[in-house]
């Protein structure tokens, strides 16, 4: 088990197993929660997102808001997918009252969140994606207990 603070790392090797640990995050999360998913593209930062909608009984597809931004699902507790690849400026969020969503009920799960950075609360649950060469995913969890 480690703690809050640490960095855990775990390598997927398939889909299923990165959905299984998006699954699990969001078992493990509670509503307020913040999830920042960085990777570069291809990665599979939408793949835990669906992962943390399976963990809140979502049916529907989960697919990246890459046009709309924020796209909103209910299940046991809302779940807030915003994607912020095109984002230019981060006062385009702010200006749509994004930055609310940061702090409402439910799950708030982000790609790209670094482009937001100073806007996180300080408890968000950071998951990085690196691709290693044989296409596996390091993933890199920061701010969760395992």
């Amino acid at each position: 088990m480690s703690s809050i603070s640490e960095s855990i790392r775990i390598v997927c090797e398939t889909p299923e197993q990165t959905i299984e640990l998006g699954r699990r995050i969001g078992m493990l999360s509670a509503s307020g929660t913040v999830v920042s998913l960085q990777g570069s593209l291809g990665s599979g930062k939408t793949v835990i997102a669906k992962g943390i909608a399976q963990a809140l009984g979502i049916t529907e597809a989960i697919v990246s808001p890459t046009f709309t931004l924020v796209q909103e699902y209910e299940g046991t507790m809302t779940l807030r997918h915003m994607d912020l690849y095109r984002l230019e400026d981060p006062e385009e969020l702010e200006s749509i009252g994004g930055e609310e969503l940061l702090y409402a009920p439910g799950i708030t799960v982000i790609e790209w969140s670094e482009k937001i950075e100073h806007l996180l609360p300080i408890q968000t649950i950071r998951v990085t994606i690196e691709i290693l060469a044989n296409q596996n995913r390091q993933i890199s969890i920061r701010g969760l207990a395992l």
